[in-house]
């Protein structure tokens, strides 16, 4: 049976995973590793239902890993209710295991994947979405990572940058509100950060601490968004931007600029402000323009036309959002934005409601909803 056969199994047996009760991610890894199982037995002991053959070994092969992850928790449960026999040094291999998946086999992209699936917890969705990708494309990813690292030795670390990488997105994911995560990755950035000296372990630690200061004023008591200039600052954690700033200069002070530097310089100056009106939007403009000189990413260049809006006024952000491609996501709700500061109501309110369809999340959804209701209510006053 060659390959290609394989693979044209391959989507009905998954859908006859999911229909059976099994989430995407878990039914995709039970055929990923029935596959494997097919190319190892079939060659001598070919099945005359090969579907069939996919489709039990799959089963199985999920509900071992079902059961398995079910007595994974009952032993940690166990392990929670005992009460701690004495003082003893606490053993923490996860950032290890971030290390490890991070192979140098394996390309950076496909590491970080690998490591989010297997490690960090996020399901294939979240990885899909951070990485703005489809998730199919982001399952066939990480499909390919588990087959290239499956017969290697994991005896060779990967490298701080892609760990790096990681530990922001898992931050990222816990920090919407999705998972919560973003405790962890700043626990794990912390022993980096006193494991290695490196500006950039230091520049990330620096930015989560910055964002995650900020967290108990981004929503409101019924749970909806409430924006960055409408937040009350005095919810604001400042220790933690105090440490954030500090740990930020002794980085930048050693002038080797990199991009978790630069984020962090913009957050510092967003947290430094005592009013919203009193942001330095001139200076996150300069620091967008480092961080676009590191960085390929088109979300960088998207925030740095808002920025241009707030600092030389909205028709400059308009011309700077104008040279970015429109599928982006959250462009549709900075031209929103964009257009009212520029006092054009009638095609905010329309961008609003179209950025609302668009919505990862249903707490943003319902804010950029809120947005396009309050104008045009104005409109018809």
């Amino acid at each position: 049976m060659n390959e290609a056969v394989l693979r044209s199994l391959t989507p009905s047996v998954l859908g006859i995973l999911v229909r059976r009760g099994a989430d995407f991610a878990a039914a995709e890894d039970a055929v990923q590793d029935a596959l494997v199982e097919a190319v190892r037995v079939w060659p001598a002991d070919p099945p005359r239902d090969p579907k069939g053959w996919l489709i039990t070994a799959a089963w199985r092969k999920f509900l071992d890993a079902t059961r398995a992850e079910t007595a994974r928790r009952r032993r940690e449960d166990l392990v929670d209710e005992e009460p701690a026999p004495g003082p003893a040094p606490s053993a923490d291999d996860t950032l290890q295991l971030y290390f490890l998946c991070a192979h140098p086999s394996l390309t950076p992209s496909s590491a970080v994947a690998l490591t989010l699936r297997a490690v960090g917890g996020l399901t294939t969705r979240q990885i899909a979405r951070a990485y703005l990708v489809p998730e199919a494309t982001m399952a066939q990813r990480i499909s390919r990572a588990k087959r290239t690292v499956s017969g290697v030795r994991f005896d060779r670390p990967g490298d701080v940058a892609t760990v790096l990488r990681v530990l922001y997105l898992v931050f990222n994911e816990g920090y919407s509100g999705d998972v919560d995560l973003a405790a962890e990755a700043i626990r794990l950035t912390r022993q980096l950060a006193a494991a290695i000296d490196h500006p950039e372990v230091s520049g990330l630690l620096a930015l989560m601490l910055l964002h995650h200061a900020r967290r108990a004023g981004r929503t409101a008591p019924d749970g909806s968004l409430v924006p960055l200039a409408e937040q009350d600052r005095t919810r604001w954690d400042t220790g933690s931007i105090a440490e954030g700033v500090e740990i930020l200069q002794a980085a930048l002070a050693r002038d080797r600029l990199g991009e978790f530097q630069a984020q962090a310089a913009i957050a510092a100056l967003h947290a430094d402000a005592p009013t919203a009106e009193e942001t330095d939007w001139v200076q996150i403009v300069e620091w967008y323009d480092e961080l676009a000189g590191l960085t390929d990413n088109p979300v960088v260049r998207l925030n740095r036309a808002v920025a241009i809006g707030e600092a030389d006024g909205p028709r400059a952000g308009l011309a700077a959002l104008a040279t970015l491609d429109d599928s982006l996501p959250h462009h549709t709700a900075a031209a929103a934005y964009l257009h009212e500061r520029a006092g054009d109501l009638t095609t905010a309110a329309r961008l609003y409601a179209e950025a609302a369809g668009k919505a990862p999340t249903l707490p943003e959804r319902d804010h950029l909803t809120r947005q396009a209701a309050r104008l045009n209510a104005r409109e018809h006053h």
